[in-house]
């Protein structure tokens, strides 16, 4: 293991070696940082309950003809004179207060509940760069912390703002640590578990998220106003900046920026809790600490996003990955907001949508290791395309929560699939870069899907049909990748060019 180190081969192993691949202290802390997927599901799928649809009518001016004012934004005042309404009155029987009727969002001020759930995505994009960026020049632990502190105070002042634009002001710098606290906590887990146990904690780690999301409508209908809502999903985050001396900083990271004797701590501990021998930590201090000078030479070239589009091969993956990736954030995150516009009980809707992600994400998990990842993402972007193409047809509202639901599921397939694919098809020296860009374009799609989501009061086929279009786009682009199941991955931009048309010309070859 030191001869391969010394050659400047540093294997993952050396630490995963010292530190164990899975155990009681790797529990631990992978619990501790699920945790903060829950207010992550509680502020990015919170506008369905913040501002759900509201019947209105027109309060100012009075209405000269007995015509009925119910969702009529102008009036006729006498002599055909039409003019806009002022003043509305509000159906408040589900919801004593939203957005909506707190600061009139209805008639041309409508899209507005649209912008205010588009600078929630974009808060989150902007968090994962920055938080990225900042995970990489100061730590994992303090980036997390930070966000996490900045989530719940903005999102608990939130609650008490008295201007719209106050409100959207502090929705989006809430949901820009959101952002940081979703990436910051992934990168840190994965850096901590065994590589056997990645794809599985992978997929592990989004089931908070997922009972996140089947919270919401428990949340919204004790509260039954925005105010209240905005309150209960703030507070348990500062709970959460008690795990500070619970979560350690990464021991990997310690180790690349040559901070030896703070890995070395971290990594006794955890051989301690997890009873691995303390020469495995020694070795891999030495290891490292032997191969400083090589790794500072090796790490001298720089990658960027362009070197994922200079080959054609690569450049073509690329492409079909982005656009997988797009479609899952946009229908995921359209969709659930569109549950609440569905016929039925707001509630019961949302619910029975969120409870479905709960076995698709247990179907990757059993299917992750045994079974193709194209296979399930084309299985997952088929469910979800049928599905919703079937809604178009279909006008019966128990079936169209249905269809809408089966929708929701196979996104619940598609999306961890094409995380963990982009990680194993893109190379090693592009591979961040890569799963950023894809996470990009997922976050652009969530920015666009809430004009999708309420295109239904234009057309009720508008939505499911764009919604049904984009997966079956993704399925059929999946027959132009390579499957990465137990191949080895690239490592190289050459790899990366040449993965997949040794596996096309080996098929010809039969």
């Amino acid at each position: 293991m030191l001869e391969r180190a010394m050659k400047g081969h540093i294997p993952l192993d050396v630490v995963q070696n010292a530190m164990g691949a899975m155990g009681p202290w790797h529990i631990v802390i992978a619990v501790a940082l699920s945790l903060v997927k829950f207010p992550v599901a509680w502020h990015q799928l919170s506008i369905i309950f913040l501002a759900p649809p509201t019947n209105f009518s027109c309060a100012a001016p009075i209405s000269t003809t007995n015509e009925s004012t119910i969702m009529k934004c102008y009036i006729d005042v006498g002599n055909g004179t039409m003019e806009k309404c002022t003043s509305f009155k509000y159906d408040k029987r589900i919801f004593k207060e939203s957005i909506i009727t707190q600061w009139d969002l209805v008639c041309d001020r409508e899209q507005l509940a649209n912008f205010v759930q588009s600078s929630i995505m974009f808060g989150v994009l902007i968090g994962n760069l920055v938080f990225s960026i900042l995970a990489d020049r100061i730590g994992r632990k303090k980036p997390l912390m930070i966000a996490i502190g900045l989530q719940s105070l903005t999102g608990f002042i939130t609650a008490f703002v008295p201007w719209f634009e106050l409100f959207v002001i502090f929705k989006f710098i809430s949901a820009v640590a959101t952002g940081g606290t979703m990436l910051v906590s992934f990168v840190l887990l994965m850096e901590i578990v065994g590589v056997e146990w990645r794809s599985i904690m992978s997929v592990l780690f989004h089931v908070p998220f997922l009972l996140g999301h089947l919270m919401n409508p428990l949340i919204s209908y004790l509260t039954h106003t925005w105010d209240g809502f905005q309150m209960a999903v703030s507070i348990p985050s500062l709970f959460l900046l008690s795990y500070y001396w619970i979560i350690p900083e990464s021991p990997r990271w310690l180790l690349a920026i040559g901070k030896l004797s703070k890995a070395e701590q971290i990594l006794l501990k955890a051989a301690g809790r997890n009873k691995i021998p303390v020469e495995n930590v020694k070795t891999a201090i030495e290891t490292y600490e032997n191969n400083m000078g090589a790794r500072s030479k090796q790490n001298k070239e720089k990658y960027n996003i362009t070197h994922l589009f200079r080959t054609p091969n690569l450049r073509l993956k690329t492409i079909c990955i982005c656009i997988n990736w797009f479609v899952c954030g946009s229908c995921f995150f359209g969709l659930a907001q569109y549950m609440g516009y569905i016929d039925g009980n707001i509630f019961i809707n949302v619910a029975i949508s969120a409870a479905v992600e709960i076995p698709g994400t247990i179907a990757v998990l059993l299917l992750i290791s045994r079974v193709s990842r194209l296979k399930i993402l084309i299985a997952g972007n088929l469910l979800s395309a049928i599905s919703l193409l079937l809604l178009i047809a279909i006008s019966n509202s128990n079936f169209t929560v249905l269809l809408a639901t089966l929708g929701i599921a196979g996104m619940s397939l598609s999306f961890p699939t094409i995380y963990l694919y982009s990680s194993e098809a893109f190379p090693t020296v592009v591979r961040n870069v890569g799963v950023g860009v894809g996470s990009v374009c997922a976050r652009i799609g969530s920015i666009i899907a809430p004009y999708i989501a309420t295109m239904g009061k234009i057309k009720p086929w508008l939505p499911p049909l764009i919604f049904g279009t984009a997966p079956l786009l993704g399925a059929l682009l999946c027959f132009l990748l390579p499957e990465t199941m137990n191949c080895e991955l690239p490592e190289t931009i050459e790899d990366g060019e040449n993965f997949g048309k040794k596996q096309t010309r080996k098929n010809e070859t039969k």
